[in-house]
């Protein structure tokens, strides 16, 4: 046994410890929290001792009990994002200004658990932690134990331990032989000073450093590019990193936080531990593995002049496909691969947990690998991500608008739009280029027989469906639309995604044969299902217009350019409206074949709206569909939605002022017209007030100019000729001596 080695008997079993994990909302510190937070303290001990007794107990895992339960762990940690939401498995959430005060609270827990693999500017906080620990010794009000999760990588550059023979796993025991990849150097340095902290005193202060495989499983750490570029169906093959022929180390996050469950409750002699799964896959068979269960089944490879590209590393789960090529540069560039998950993905190693599956209590969710428990992995990636198909099927009349609304919700929800016209063009493309393969001889190498064998049934098929057509003034059979139907909606990138299928079914009849169950699966109930589950629409959606005139009305409005060609023109309308009244006249129509599966349809009467622009419409679809399941918009498509939102939002301000200053206008020339108005009345009030003035002077005016203006203009005369010195007492004067009345 090595020198960090030291016989010492397990602590008895204690309860309700308190484990620190750093970023506890990182994918590793999530899961592994999460884990914890519902074992009992101890559990892996008493599971271990039944299964010396030959009654394999069960190890407690995250999800199967209520969290916080009497006696688990309680997880205090830290949060990467500090505007995050604290997980809810999480006792208490430590937020420090200083590292004296994250020591404080690393004082109080029972076990320090550090992860250094997904933050490397962790790792100078992770070996201050343990350092800081070390010379507080004397002070712990009880033994404490510190577990660095490190990562094989530290291991990437081990020379063989036989040359002879590459193929022999490296274990724990040649951990002193192990050399880091020079981007890993950090790591192995953590690793040591670790390492080193644990040896002073072991009864109060224990160190483990747990090598951990490259982790997947609940929603996938460094494997998530590959899986998520798979699932999204968009590049036409699977990157395939190097030659692919490297050999992957790799582990389960759940059984990884069941070693470190371990580890907590046995407090093992053995302080370097290697984490990873018995499978010795190579990259390629990873790769390709993902891309045949969740893609395309094509992979692309580095290019190397000395590398047979045709060669096939194929595992027993996966058959032979085409390999492309992509350059070192190029896969360097790709935005969601960090340099550190590439270098992982190109290590070459063979490793053996040989202390874990001798020593302890794993209840492996995948031991033998990734490949081997691929469908699981897939099935726990699309539910820990949301990742959930959404199906969906708009009915209706012509030119009700079904094209038009699947598209809008096709757009909003990325989801395939699945039209007769496509599909029948689709698979014949699909027919034509297999059976093209008979003539031109078949492709050599392994599968021959069988590539051979299915251009033969391709080439039957499409003389069939030719014969079908001809028969039938151009149109194909049923049987031949509805196999066509199937195979598109049994795809990968519906079955992802999900899909919204465009006026078809018409007929309860082409509904039944089209979801009808091809190998009479049961439920999970034991009922024996009535239709295939993987592609039946989950909302059913009705567009009706009991006014045939508006439809009419409708189609006359289109451009021409619109209508030539197409369906749409007046006799083809007329008799596809005819056909469609004369199919939902009887009992059973395709709506009441989905109302009999209690899936009811959603109605909407479209000649009550008129909005070009479907939004009431897309409205009530929203209400019905509820949020997206996927990945939801790229940083590009946020950038272009921000910005699209931006304009939007300076358009609406810009009519908005624009409106203002109309009725800003309107009001001003309004109020112009009002004064001026005004003005015109109280002119006319003053003309009229000026002549009620002028035609009441007038008897005044006589009199004056009859017996006052006379006499008064002579003696004004008169004053001004003779200029007394006190002209009105003249005038005065004059004026009594030559009154009329006076005379």
């Amino acid at each position: 046994m090595s020198e960090i080695d030291a016989a010492e008997e397990p602590p008895g079993k204690a309860r309700s410890k308190r484990i620190f994990i750093n970023h506890v909302d990182s994918y590793s510190g999530h899961n592994i929290g999460k884990y914890l937070s519902q074992c009992i303290v101890g559990a892996s001990l008493e599971d271990m001792e039944e299964e010396e007794d030959g009654d394999a107990g069960s190890v407690h895992s995250a999800g199967d009990e209520a969290s916080h339960k009497e006696g688990s762990y309680r997880i205090i940690g830290t949060l990467k994002d500090q505007n995050a939401k604290a997980p809810d498995f999480v006792t208490q959430v430590v937020n420090f200004n200083t590292r004296e005060e994250l020591l404080e609270h690393l004082l109080e827990c029972d076990i320090i658990i550090y992860n250094t693999n997904e933050d490397f500017d962790v790792i100078d906080e992770a070996v201050w932690s343990v350092s800081s620990l070390h010379t507080e010794i004397e002070h712990f009000d009880g033994p404490k134990t510190f577990i660095l999760l490190s990562t094989v990588m530290t291991w990437a550059k081990s020379k063989p331990l036989d040359p002879d023979d590459p193929e022999i796993p490296f274990t724990e025991d040649d951990y002193r032989r192990r050399k880091a990849h020079p981007n890993f150097k950090e790591h192995i340095s953590a690793e040591k000073m670790v390492i080193k902290f644990g040896k002073t005193n072991k009864q109060k202060f224990t160190t483990y450093v747990i090598a951990a495989g490259l982790t997947y499983g609940m929603g996938e750490n460094v494997f998530h590019f590959l899986f998520k570029t798979a699932w999204l169906g968009e590049a036409p093959a699977l990157q395939c990193f190097g030659t692919g022929t490297n050999i992957v180390p790799t582990i389960h996050i759940r059984d990884l936080a069941c070693v470190i469950q371990n580890v907590c409750d046995g407090h093992p002699k053995t302080r370097y531990l290697v984490a990873v799964d018995d499978s010795q896959n190579s990259l390629e068979e990873i790769v390709r593995c993902i891309s045949y269960y969740l893609g395309t089944g094509k992979i692309r490879k580095i290019a190397k002049e000395d590398y047979d590209y045709m060669r096939q590393v194929v595992s027993t789960k996966v058959g032979p496909g085409k390999v492309d090529h992509i350059s070192k540069e190029d896969a360097l560039l790709i935005k969601d691969l960090k340099q550190s998950e590439f270098d992982s993905l190109l290590v070459n190693l063979r490793m053996e947990a040989m202390f874990v599956k001798e020593s302890m209590s794993v209840r492996w969710v995948a031991e033998t690998g990734l490949v081997d428990s691929i469908e699981k992995i897939i099935k726990e990636y699309k539910n820990t991500r949301g990742l959930q198909p959404m199906r969906a099927c708009v009915l209706g009349p012509p030119a009700s608008g079904k094209t038009t609304l699947v598209a809008k919700i096709c757009e909003h929800y990325k989801l395939h739009h699945i039209k007769i016209k496509d599909v029948i063009d689709e698979a014949i493309q699909k027919l034509e280029a297999s059976a093209a393969r008979l003539e031109q001889g078949s492709a050599e190498g392994e599968g021959e027989e069988e590539d051979e064998g299915k251009a033969q049934e391709d080439a039957e098929l499409l003389e069939a469906v030719k014969d079908s057509r001809e028969n039938n003034n151009g149109r194909l059979e049923d049987q031949y639309v509805i196999r066509f139907y199937r195979e598109k909606l049994h795809s990968m990138p519906c079955q992802n995604q999900g899909f919204v299928l465009d006026g078809f079914p018409k007929t309860y009849n082409q509904a039944k044969d089209l979801f009808a169950v091809e190998d009479e699966d049961e439920g999970d109930d034991g009922k024996r299902l009535s239709y295939d589950a993987s592609i039946m629409p989950e909302v059913v959606i009705s567009l009706d217009s009991p006014d045939d005139e508006f439809l009419k009305n409708r189609i006359m409005n289109l451009p021409e350019e619109l209508v030539q060609g197409t369906h749409n023109t007046e006799e083809g309308f007329l008799r596809r409206l005819h056909d469609f009244r004369q199919m939902n006249r009887e009992d059973d129509t395709v709506l009441n074949y989905f109302d009999e599966l209690e899936i009811h349809p959603e109605h909407i009467n479209v000649s009550q709206f008129d909005d070009i622009n479907y939004k009431a419409i897309m409205n009530k679809v929203k209400g019905w569909l509820k949020d997206p399941r996927n990945y939801g918009p790229t940083p590009e498509e946020k950038e272009a939605m921000e910005r699209a939102a931006a304009e939007e939002r300076l358009q609406q301000e810009s009519e908005e002022r624009e409106e203002r200053e109309r009725r800003e206008a309107e009001e001003a020339e309004l109020m112009k017209q009002r004064r001026e108005e005004w003005m015109n009345r109280l002119e006319e009030v003053r003309k009229q007030e000026l002549d009620v003035l002028e035609e009441q002077s007038i008897p005044l005016r006589n009199y004056l100019m009859k017996h006052v203006m006379p006499t008064l203009t002579s003696g004004l005369i008169e004053c001004c000729q003779i200029r007394p010195g006190d002209p009105v007492d003249y005038l005065a004067e004059y004026l009594f001596k030559n009154n009329p009345q006076v005379d």
